[in-house]
């Protein structure tokens, strides 16, 4: 008895002490866990800057670009005696400019001399010389195009703010130098946008040219400042270009900064933005100091209730073991759908890249490049984003958040078309068994995501029998989903499953993987062999159809994977139609009013709408387009809107003209829209990206005749 307490007594005194050592271990590891976490944070907060400060500076230079080029085609071809002649009216227009843009400190017009024929100070301008200017002798023996000059101070008589020039070279019809025309660009306009989103205590922006001359600063500096490109800074960013987050000590004060950089479009300018690392670790600091807040009384209170802890320790352990085992439930769901978030996200930009590479196979016609390497080239493209929009809908349907164009299909008739196309693909050492019901098996889906389906479990299959055996495909109808492994389905359906078996002679699947087999990216096969996301695109089919995949397995014995989808009743069938391979629609005048953020993908569609003989106006936000339709809705045949933008999305647009009774039709466009992928297309058309302007015109030109038609116009 004696020896019971004590052996009690000890276990408690070595628990006191294992109440104190681990919450000081416990506190350790969440400290290094919260120093990671802001970390990364911090990182995310810093790309998002620097991603509003390229933004903010691409619009600046694009806007002053297009600034330079009007004012270049007013005096093309205009002696310099012509343009003296109408200096007051130059001047005045050159005024007008640089007070609309507040960017701008002034605009010129120089002859071949460096001497200015207009400019938007004073008229008549002083007869001084601005040769030496580097934004003037850059221009002198090439042309170089845009020129971005380094930060210098106004030339008496002339006074103010230091600025830096944006130039471009004046040429005669037939290429000589006859001058250069001169927006000088205020670095303190910059300067107080960074104050603006600069907040944070640490926080730094800066702005320079590629050579390493800084043009504005955040924190501002009394002094030019330069970047060795030989030095730290110079060498990081040598390395990687395009972009970058690096961490490194800033040589105009020394200080250590985290530092995200990127480079603005075509313009040889990159803008950055960063936190002092002293900074983070103050915010990690800050955290840490809460977490000791509760942290000592809790520690405390565990000490004095550890009595009680011994007590209940027994019951404590068997509903801790119940816990895991759900837990462990719950994490492999969770995970699954962790990695369709990844995907889906990343599906968005993906598909957003595929369609301005298909706008830019234009590049292609350079000097002197042959027709069969042009033809050749071409086709390389145009075999890359066919693969890309390939793999985006793989992840997408992994994801269960693809926007999805179902139809009622036979089953069993979809199943014998594939079937010349499977023996191709599983080759001819493999024997296919169909085995098809009589009466049709119909299922409201995507088609082409169950054809697609249906190859990548005979690929699955023909790789487990390693290109030699024999597959089963089976189609029947059935009343419920088994519960098996890999199962965790809807169980029952209105009118039942149909379900379609894919059997093979192969190798087997451990029970140990069964459980993963779904997970994209997790492939059995070696490297370059296979990518993981087949049998995961089934999965995220099956899903987001309202169905379900399982699998059954016996290493050595082959394995069968079934797919159930919900059926539909026989009479749901529609009539067959002819495939959709019809070529361009001629707009014939048609008025298109385009909605779309992205400058690059609004170009594509309107130039090639134009070539067409459609009618496009372009506007980059809902907000302003609803404000257009409700002026005069009649100047428009159809909207063609991108649904995810900034604020009103086009989803949100479509909506307001349905509600407004605004009689436009509206086609959407998307790669991927969370709102689709949960609410539908709530019956908008939809054309999904990348698209081609051939599928583009025709479906605008369909929506636009139903309108014509309703309205009792005959086309």
């Amino acid at each position: 008895m004696q020896r019971a307490q004590r052996n009690s007594l000890r276990l408690l005194q070595w628990m006191m002490a294992a109440s104190l050592a681990l919450p000081i271990a416990l506190f350790a590891v969440a400290a290094a866990i919260s120093y990671t976490s802001i970390k990364d944070t911090a990182d995310r907060e810093i790309e998002r800057t620097v991603d509003v400060a390229h933004e903010h500076a691409l619009k600046v230079f694009e806007t002053i670009d297009r600034s330079i080029a009007e004012l270049n085609e007013v005096v093309r071809g205009l002696p310099d005696d012509i343009i003296r002649a109408r200096e007051p009216t130059l001047h005045r227009r050159l005024k007008r400019l640089s007070d609309s843009l507040p960017q701008l400190k002034s605009a010129w017009i120089f002859d071949a001399n460096g001497k200015a024929l207009v400019n938007s100070l004073v008229s008549p301008p002083p007869d001084l010389s601005f040769g030496d200017r580097d934004y003037f002798y850059a221009h002198v023996d090439q042309s170089i195009g845009t020129f971005i000059g380094t930060a210098l101070t106004p030339r008496p008589p002339y006074q103010g703010a230091r600025f830096f020039g944006v130039s471009r070279r004046r040429e005669s019809d037939d290429g000589r130098f006859i001058g250069v025309i001169q927006a000088s660009v205020l670095p303190e306009y910059f300067e107080s946008f960074y104050a603006r989103i600069g907040s944070d205590p640490g926080s730094f922006l800066a702005m320079g040219r590629t050579d390493g001359a800084m043009l504005t600063h955040f924190p501002r500096l009394d002094h030019e400042l330069r970047l060795d490109p030989t030095g730290p800074v110079g060498q990081k960013i040598a390395a990687q270009p395009e972009h970058g987050l690096i961490t490194v000590a800033w040589p105009s004060d020394g200080i250590e900064r985290r530092i995200a950089y990127r480079r603005v479009a075509e313009y040889p300018i990159y803008v950055s933005a960063g936190l002092e690392t002293s900074a983070i670790r103050a915010r990690w600091l800050a955290t840490i100091g809460q977490h000791l807040v509760f942290g000592i009384p809790a520690t405390a209170l565990l000490f004095l209730l550890l009595a009680l802890a011994l007590r209940r320790t027994q019951h404590l352990q068997a509903e801790a073991a119940k816990r895991r085992e759900a837990e462990e439930a719950l994490k492999h769901s969770q995970r699954l759908e962790a990695l369709g978030q990844l995907t889906g996200g990343v599906a968005h930009d993906f598909n957003n890249l595929l369609t301005v590479i298909r706008a830019s196979v234009d590049l292609l016609n350079r000097p002197q490049l042959t027709e069969e390497r042009r033809q050749r080239y071409i086709t390389a493209i145009a075999d890359s984003v066919a693969r890309a929009a390939k793999l985006t809908s793989q992840l997408l349907a992994f994801a269960r958040r693809q926007t999805l164009k179902p139809e009622v299909f036979d089953v069993g008739a979809r199943v014998q078309s594939l079937h010349d196309m499977l023996a191709t693909l599983l080759g001819p050492a493999i024997e296919i068994v169909m085995q098809l019901p009589a009466e049709p098996c119909l299922v409201n889906a995507d088609a082409s995501q169950f054809e697609t389906a249906l190859i990548n479990m005979a690929t699955n299959a023909r790789d487990a029998m390693l290109g030699q055996g024999r597959i089963v495909f089976k189609v029947e109808a059935t009343t419920a989903v088994p519960d098996t492994l890999g199962s965790t389905g809807p169980g029952m359906a209105g009118h039942g499953f149909v379900r379609v078996t894919v059997s093979d002679t192969g190798v087997g699947i451990p029970a140990a993987r069964l459980g993963r087999i779904f997970e994209p990216f997790f492939t059995t096969k070696q490297v370059g062999h296979g990518t993981g996301l087949g049998l995961s695109q089934v999965f995220g089919f099956a899903r987001q159809s309202g169905g379900e995949v399982t699998v059954t397995s016996e290493v050595g014995r082959g394995s069968t994977f079934s797919l159930y989808l919900p059926r539909v009743p026989p009479d749901l069938l529609p009539q067959r139609q002819a495939p959709n391979t019809a070529p361009a629609v001629a707009g014939s005048g048609m008025s298109v009013l385009v909605v779309e953020d992205n400058i690059e993908l609004a170009n594509f569609a309107a130039d090639g709408l134009t070539e067409l003989g459609y009618s496009i106006t372009l506007i980059d936000n809902a907000t302003d387009a609803l404000a257009e339709l409700v002026v005069d809705a009649d100047r428009f045949d159809v909207v063609f809107s991108d649904v995810v933008m900034p604020g009103m999305t086009g989803l949100d647009l479509a909506q307001a003209i349905r509600d407004r009774s605004i009689g436009v039709p509206v086609v959407l466009t998307t790669g991927y829209s969370q709102a689709l992928s949960q609410e539908g297309v709530a019956g908008f058309d939809l054309v999904q990206k990348p698209y081609s302007i051939e599928e583009l015109s025709r479906v605008l030109h369909r929506a636009a005749r139903i309108r014509r038609v309703r309205d009792g116009a005959a086309e």
